[in-house]
């Protein structure tokens, strides 16, 4: 018997009422997402994409159809239950970074450790070794006021690893970089997902799905292509 996927997605259907009409975002969606992959998610606005991710960390319930990780249904999981998900099993990055401007770097990538009841102290070793990891051991003590862009947007990196997530959900994670920057980010992220973990990414960017293994094309909430891509590689993004 095959391993179950990362995510699973079964003729998924979401719909939301707006103006007393109802709004299907998602039409029948089925959708499979293997360990070690860096999917993309792309599509005009409109299309769904937002939705979907909101799905598959467990931020909203689909209105029919089953999501499930890892062989374990969570689409139709409690508030509660749901909060447990996202802690312990998905990592957020986000476009506009959210980091805390009072705190410094290892602190804002500390802040989930805090939130599941680890003490700073503990959670500072972990919180260094990660920023390390993205290229920020130096920086571990600035406020986001000191960082560029890109350097938050690897603080944010950090900030998802730290609970040792299978899954990285990714929202535009380079709409506020510079190209060069982004493609730094883009290629953390596919290293992320050579180590074993799932990482899904909405982005309108067309540039970014080169570095990704899949892309997945959404169209008035249906899937309208899902095609595989060769990875661009560190070497060619250089010369690029």
């Amino acid at each position: 018997m095959p391993d179950p996927a990362m995510l699973e997605l079964t003729e998924i259907i979401k719909e939301y009422q707006v103006g007393g009409q109802s709004v299907r975002a998602l039409d029948g969606v089925n959708l499979r997402i293997e360990p070690g992959e860096f999917t993309s998610i792309i599509g005009p606005s409109g299309s769904g994409k937002s939705t979907m991710l909101h799905l598959l960390g467990a931020l909203d319930s689909p209105t029919s159809g089953s999501i499930r990780f890892r062989g374990e249904e969570i689409g139709s999981l409690d508030d509660e239950r749901q909060s447990e998900f996202r802690r312990h099993r998905v990592g957020f990055i986000f476009q506009f970074f959210n980091l805390l401007p009072t705190l410094s770097a290892w602190e804002n990538v500390a802040i989930p450790k805090l939130l599941d009841g680890t003490g700073l102290r503990r959670a500072k070793p972990r919180a260094l070794e990660l920023l390390d990891r993205v290229g920020l051991s130096e920086r571990a003590e600035h406020r986001p006021s000191e960082l560029s862009g890109g350097q938050m947007q690897r603080v944010a990196v950090a900030r998802a690893l730290i609970m040792d997530p299978p899954l990285i959900l990714a929202d535009e994670p380079t709409g506020n970089l510079d190209s060069k920057t982004g493609a730094s980010i883009l290629r953390l992220l596919g290293e992320i997902a050579a180590d074993g973990n799932s990482v899904v990414m909405v982005t309108h960017d067309m540039g970014a799905v080169e570095y990704c293994d899949r892309v997945i094309t959404l169209r008035d909430g249906k899937i309208g292509s899902d095609d595989a891509v060769t990875r661009k590689s560190h070497d060619d993004a250089v010369r690029a």
